[in-house]
């Protein structure tokens, strides 16, 4: 089955009535200024009160120095708010940002870091370099500095009357009334940290914060972790002059967490209380929240095995906890957001894949199911927002079209739980931001011929106002390569066990159905990802095509967004089904009449670069060559969460842990390879490819080399991404011998 969206029959249209000539794209231009997809904007909020709303956004000559502006929604007016030059010429970043931004893939961003609303809509925070500033939003040029130094993870309180932030590793908060700053905790420093997220924490189980305030700003609840059962590993950065050794408490699988717990401090007289976390030491503290009445502490808390999540209820008084419900699973419990406590009651709205897809109920506070929300053959992704005085809850899925994500309302009552209302009108991608209490969204869509489009939106999907309309007119950064864009066919195939793999296919610009096209496969094939999506995609993957290949891409079983028989197949062996539904994917390529079976090449990053290494083991008769970036190698060198999820513990799972590997596979591995890393990643260490290039050498396996100092996992700079893509480009066309055209002719489309 294979189909176009609309916008693609529209783009032909358009096509057609260009010039004879179009540009083509190069990778030195995706890389520069200004961006081609358009000025993206970030971190899009609406402010408490629903005047405005608020983004950070590039500059055009630097796309990576990101300012704060503002659209008001009364008289339709965008203004910058804060240019971050002007604010801090001279901006400066703590290890410990520059570690969280690596942690949240926003290593390569300067300027503003990060903001927050007070809950009267009339002031912000404002995180630049290592300073905290506060923002009067009716005077912004006058910012006043607050806090400066190792500045971390900065929040208003919910009333507004306090800022916190973390700083040298102990949680400090600022009296707004009075400016008076206290430091609520003491102990912080060398292995204990206070109200920060472990390594773990933040890398795998999306835990942005250590610390919960309670709604009315009495207390806040904070975790407390101490580092020093986790084992050292002496980890080398190289740099281009020099080479560090970095000592990283690194739970790598089987090792010992951190030891975790878990205290509520009051705001006012800074008395510490500490919260019982249950007789298992060796557990996940998942997060916590407050009722709404601020009486009730709830934490989450996952068992080692990560089988067993216990939602746990803990009076702020007397400390008596009394656990409301436990998710269980034969495989793994996915961590996710919530409870989501309601304004009128503390009844509070639960997420649960307990019937293979992920629904939501609605409990009361002493955990008594009191109805499911939403039900059915198909999945929630996110709950969105919830408009009590309306009763309805606003969700994302891909309900209508696994390749989609739509907004979707749902009755609070649950009177329509398997008849959700689509809000969203577009086939394609989108991304939605409610404000606080679900009276209007921000829509942030793409399909593969539109780059993101952003709007603020009534519930009921109308238009309010245009904040980025990022139309492809003559004045876009990607007009000069419109003609040349090459449309994206969306197809299934069938796995093994009869489970549908959906793939998306580019063929060649200016394609010709008489000749055979080379291939290139770009796969990332691991749990928490999905690659094959209808929305604006990867401009290397169009720069591919415009060279002359077939671009392939399938989503195989274990892949995000899809229940959990799809995909609970890769529990306890990491790499074989997933590479037989990427070999389907091959086989279905080398059937097709355009397609030169003997030029098939793969390529993928970090878990991709893993499956390409398996598949090239698998498969080196059917896959000429592959490039393998940041690749994971053997799971006893990951993190504890990740692995152990999907793979158990080493001692509990030997074989498991040696068949996940690549090196029981290395004598199928016959095809060119070019390895690729960053000889400073601390997420997918090094060591992964170091251990990788001896086995090789000892078989006497011929490979390519690249690598980059100082470089993190994601080889974050312009020149470092600019460099890998240049890199693997030659390689294919190296091996495949592919073409270098200059021009398209407007009768070869």
């Amino acid at each position: 089955m294979r189909f176009l969206s609309a916008s693609l029959i529209a783009l032909f249209m358009t096509l057609t009535a260009l010039p004879a000539l179009a540009d083509l794209l190069t990778i030195e231009r995706i890389h520069a200024d200004p961006a081609l997809s358009g000025p993206g904007l970030r971190d899009l909020q609406m402010s408490p009160d629903g005047a405005r709303v608020t983004y950070l956004k590039g500059r055009d000559g630097d796309q990576f120095q990101l300012d704060l502006w503002e659209f008001n929604l009364a008289d339709r007016s965008m203004r910058r708010l804060i240019d971050s030059k002007a604010l801090h010429p001279d901006e400066k970043l703590s290890d410990a940002e520059k570690a969280r931004r690596e942690r949240e893939r926003s290593a390569a961003f300067h300027g503003i870091g990060s903001y927050s609303w007070s809950p009267d809509g009339k002031r912000l925070l404002v995180t630049l370099g290592s300073d905290l500033y506060l923002v009067d939003v009716a005077d912004p040029e006058h910012a006043r500095r607050i806090a400066s130094g190792e500045v971390i993870d900065p929040k208003i309180s919910p009333k507004g009357r306090y800022v916190s932030f973390v700083r040298n590793q102990n949680l400090v908060v600022i009296d707004l009334t009075s400016g008076t700053e206290r430091q609520l905790t003491s102990d912080g420093g060398g292995a204990v940290h206070n109200a920060e997220a472990e390594f773990i924490a933040q890398e795998e189980m999306a835990q942005t914060s250590g610390y919960w305030w309670a709604p009315d700003d009495s207390a806040i609840a904070f975790k407390r972790f101490d580092e020093t059962p986790v084992p050292i590993a002496h980890r080398f950065e190289i740099y281009a002059d020099r080479t560090a050794v970095v000592e990283q408490r690194y739970p790598a699988a089987g090792d010992a967490n951190v030891a975790v717990s878990l205290a509520v401090v009051a705001t006012a007289s800074g008395a510490i209380k500490q919260v019982d976390l249950g007789p298992d030491a060796d557990i996940y503290l998942v997060r916590a929240d407050w009722s709404a009445d601020s009486r009730q502490l709830l934490f989450q808390r996952q068992s080692r095995d990560q089988k067993r999540l216990d939602l746990v209820a803990v009076d702020k008084v007397t400390l008596a906890a009394r656990t409301l419900l436990t998710e269980t699973s034969t495989t793994w419990v996915h961590v996710g957001a919530g409870p989501h406590f309601l304004d009128s009651s503390n009844d509070f709205i639960w997420a649960s894949e307990r019937s293979g897809h992920r629904h939501l109920y609605l409990y009361d506070l002493d955990g008594h199911l009191l109805h499911p929300i939403s039900q059915g053959e198909w999945g929630i992704e996110e709950l969105l927002a919830v408009d009590e005085k309306a009763g309805q809850v606003y969700v994302a899925s891909n309900r209508d079209a696994v390749i989609d994500k739509q907004i979707y309302a749902l009755p609070l009552d649950g009177s329509g739980a398997d008849k959700p209302k689509r809000i969203t009108a577009a086939d394609g991608w989108h991304e939605a931001k409610f404000s606080t209490h679900g009276e209007a969204f921000i829509d942030t869509w793409s399909d593969p011929a539109t780059p993101p489009q952003v709007s603020v939106r009534r519930v009921d999907g109308s238009m309010i106002a245009w904040l980025l309309h990022n139309e492809i007119d003559a004045s876009h950064p990607y007009a000069p390569f419109l003609k040349s864009h090459v449309p994206t066919e969306f197809g299934t195939l069938r796995a093994a066990d009869g489970q549908e793999l959906h793939y998306s296919m580019m063929k060649p610009l200016g394609f010709d159905p008489a000749k055979r096209y080379p291939v290139f496969i770009t796969v990332y094939g691991g749990p928490g990802a999905q690659v094959v999506k209808r929305a604006w995609g990867s401009l290397f993957n169009q720069y591919m095509a415009q060279q002359g290949y077939v671009v392939f891409s399938i989503d195989n079983r274990g892949s995000a967004r899809r229940e959990r028989r799809f995909t609970d197949v890769i529990y306890r062996n990491l790499g074989q089904h997933e590479v037989e539904d990427q070999l389907v994917g091959i086989d279905w390529l080398a059937q097709q009449s355009f397609v030169d079976p003997k030029r098939i090449g793969v390529f993928g990053w970090s878990y991709g670069g893993f499956m390409t290494l398996r598949m090239l083991a698998a498969a080196s008769d059917r896959i000429a060559l592959g490039v393998a970036v940041a690749p994971v190698t053997d799971w006893r060198l990951y993190d504890t969460h990740y692995t152990e999820q999907f793979l158990s513990q080493p001692k509990e799972n030997a074989d498991g842990y040696l068949q996940s590997s690549v090196f029981p596979h290395l004598d199928g591995l016959r095809s060119p390879l070019l390895l690729v890393h960053g000889m400073a990643d601390d997420n997918v260490l090094f060591t992964n490819s170091t251990r990788l290039m001896d086995e090789l050498q000892k078989r006497g396996v011929l490979f390519d080399l690249m690598t980059y100092p100082g470089a993190k996992h994601g080889l974050s700079t312009p020149a470092s991404q600019s460099h890998v893509y240049r890199t693997i480009d030659a390689f294919f066309a190296r091996h495949f011998g592919t073409e270098r055209p200059r021009k398209i002719d407007e009768g070869k489309k």
